[in-house]
Parts: structure tokens; C-alpha cells; sequence
């Protein structure tokens, strides 16, 4: 049996696009962590997609356009402290409620954020 990614089962770029769309609109109205994203929103969440193809087991298109990805060494000149990460899931997991999957994929799907956005945390509360 061939192995489909979670990219390939949420409906690839489509979704993707959907889902980054809601997720920048929650988070650059978060009080507690639109700080943190200073550059044009439109060039963060084409990022984030390319990221979210890869990460979610599509083509390598994060890899093809920036590089190895270096998640953690990207986000070192950001202070994330672990509130800023749960804001962070907190929106995600909004987002992610909005999509038109059914809920043992949008299940699939956060289970996926909440080991990485710790990860990021990279200052003291």
C-alpha cells in the first residue's frame, strides 16, 4: 500500500492556503504575539505555506526557495517564551477548527504543531 502524506489527505496547497490565510488574520490581531511578526504578512505566510508543504510531507518547496529550513536558528532573533508558544497553538488551533476536514484529520493536523512551537521557545517567561 502506497503511503498518501498529510499534505496530500488535507487537500495539498489548497488548504494550505486557507489554513495560512485564517491563521496570519488570527495572529496579527493577537495581542500577545503580533508583535513578533514585523515583516509583510503576505511574505510570512507564503513562508509558512512552503514550510507547512514540507513539513506536512509534500515536495521539499520550503528547502527549493530558502534553504534548509533551521527552524529553531530562524526564529533565535525572536524572543518566544513559552506563553508566546501557546498563543501561538492557540491560533493555529483556531484555524484549523475553521477547515473543511472532517475531525480525525484536523486532529492529525494540529497533533503536528504543538512539539515544534516549543520547541521555538527560546527565552524565560
Amino acid at each position: 500500500m502506497e503511503h498518501v502524506s498529510l499534505y496530500e489527505r488535507i487537500g495539498g496547497n489548497d488548504t494550505l492556503q486557507i489554513l495560512t490565510d485564517r491563521f496570519y488574520d488570527l495572529v496579527f490581531n493577537h495581542d500577545q504575539i503580533s508583535h513578533l511578526f514585523k515583516t509583510d504578512k503576505e511574505t510570512i505566510k507564503d513562508k509558512q505555506r512552503l514550510f507547512l508543504t514540507q513539513f506536512l510531507g509534500g515536495p521539499q518547496a520550503y528547502s527549493d526557495v530558502h534553504g534548509h529550513p533551521m527552524m529553531r536558528a530562524r526564529h533565535l532573533p525572536h524572543p518566544i517564551a513559552e506563553e508566546d508558544a501557546v498563543a501561538w497553538l492557540e491560533c493555529m488551533a483556531k484555524a484549523v477548527e475553521s477547515l473543511p476536514l472532517t475531525e480525525e484529520l484536523k486532529e492529525e493536523l494540529f497533533a503536528r504543531f504543538p512539539k515544534t512551537a516549543f520547541f521555538m521557545v527560546n527565552r524565560e517567561s
